[in-house]
């Protein structure tokens, strides 16, 4: 997988891109995440980060299962649930 397929559909990053990324030494999930902003679109990751693990294994050569998931993260202040569900302009 390289070149112009796009892996994380909400944020338009290309497997070329994290490959790029990864090449440069980054291996850190966390830190690809931060980067490029996978995982933090509407999804939260759930379509692009298992492309995305796929991806640093087979460059790093380490297997899938051993690369954790990114920690989830909740909002630095509170946040009402309308406004999470869509239903507040705040």
């Amino acid at each position: 997988m390289s070149g112009k397929v796009i892996v994380c559909r909400c944020n338009d990053v290309t497997a070329e891109e994290i490959e790029e990324l990864i090449d440069s030494g980054v291996t850190d999930i966390e830190e690809i995440k931060r980067l490029l902003r996978v995982g933090m679109g509407p999804c939260q990751g759930r379509t692009c980060m298992p492309i995305v693990i796929s991806i640093l294994a087979r460059k790093t050569g380490r297997k899938p299962e051993d690369i954790p998931l990114p920690r989830a993260r909740v909002p630095v202040r509170p946040v009402r649930a309308g406004v999470l569900a869509g239903g507040g302009d705040e």
